[in-house]
């Protein structure tokens, strides 16, 4: 137990410690920004491409999606604003406002790959063109996805109704379907977190690389958000403060929450594969010891050195 525990301590305090070190407070308020200013155009394009799709519903089911998960006093004024937004006519798919809107909203992808590569202490290696375009490919993906949820919750209850009669246990299954609300965004928020953390990035991960940090990430941040909704019930009185802009605010310091967690999960991750903690575990599961020399370096003079080779890199 003793070195369970050491070994914690190290993970721990040397992601905290590169968080600081790589400014992550202020790649936080960075994630938070470009987050927030990419939400509108992300949904403008996203609904007019899904109407060009024949999607009629996807701002409602990607509101459903993105502001589920967020409090209740932090979510209703924003996605009211969203939905006055989405109501407003527009000329076709192909017009420089929603072409803008995807550019916008691929500056908040580009926030989350440089925040991760800062955590996961790599280089980037690639032209500045390549990442926008990678960025504007996850964007259009993401709105695709949406797209497909919107058209398959609209055909789902049309199918059940239709075959109803002589498929008695679909309609059984799709109640129980319905009743996951939250689950099923919790789904979509852990798939996009493995997409980001396994694709944005340079470099190539595993999935049992970044699995642990995204798990931590979500557990971070519905804590996160229920202290937070509490202190706004209770303590904090923002439209004293700022007036018309309370709920900005508001929203900007919940991003900058689930930034700061975000960023720490990718850290948590860095720190695992610096200090080999699978490879530990997985030789502890076969019983497999390794002795060591006395010239042999010690796992901290590894991770020294693999630390070191990649500030070299950066």
């Amino acid at each position: 137990m003793p070195t369970v525990i050491r070994l914690a301590y190290k993970v721990v305090f040397d992601a905290i410690w590169h968080f600081s070190e790589d400014d992550g407070w202020a790649m936080a308020s960075h994630v938070a920004l470009s987050t927030l200013l990419a939400i509108f155009p992300f949904l403008i394009f996203g609904t007019a491409l899904g109407s060009f799709l024949g999607a009629d519903q996807f701002a409602e089911t990607a509101v459903h999606l993105i502001f589920d998960t967020w409090p209740e006093s932090i979510a209703a004024p924003i996605s009211r604003e969203v939905v006055a937004v989405l109501t407003i006519p527009r000329g076709g798919l192909l017009t420089v406002s929603v072409l803008a809107a995807a550019y916008f909203a691929s500056n908040g992808v580009e926030a989350l790959r440089v925040s991760l590569n800062r955590a996961y202490r790599v280089a980037e290696t690639r032209y500045w063109y390549v990442t926008r375009l990678a960025s504007l490919g996850f964007v259009i993906a993401g709105v695709l996805a949406l797209a497909v949820i919107s058209i398959v919750l609209v055909a789902a209850p049309l199918a059940v109704r239709a075959t109803g009669d002589w498929l008695p246990w679909l309609t059984y299954i799709y109640s129980w379907v319905e009743s996951w609300g939250l689950f099923g965004t919790v789904l979509v928020l852990l798939v996009g977190l493995l997409i980001a953390h396994l694709w944005l990035p340079a470099g190539r991960r595993k999935i049992a690389d970044v699995l642990p940090g995204i798990l931590l990430t979500l557990i971070a941040w519905g804590v996160g958000a229920y202290i937070f909704a509490s202190y706004l019930a209770t303590f904090a009185n923002y439209v004293s403060t700022y007036a018309g802009l309370a709920s900005i605010m508001i929203a900007l310091v919940f991003l900058y929450i689930v930034g700061a967690i975000f960023i720490i999960g990718a850290e948590i991750n860095a720190a695992l594969m610096k200090y080999r903690v699978k490879h530990l575990i997985l030789d502890k599961v076969r019983g497999v010891k390794k002795p060591q020399a006395e010239d042999d370096p010690s796992m901290e003079d590894e991770a020294i050195a693999r630390e070191q080779g990649a500030n070299a890199g950066r």
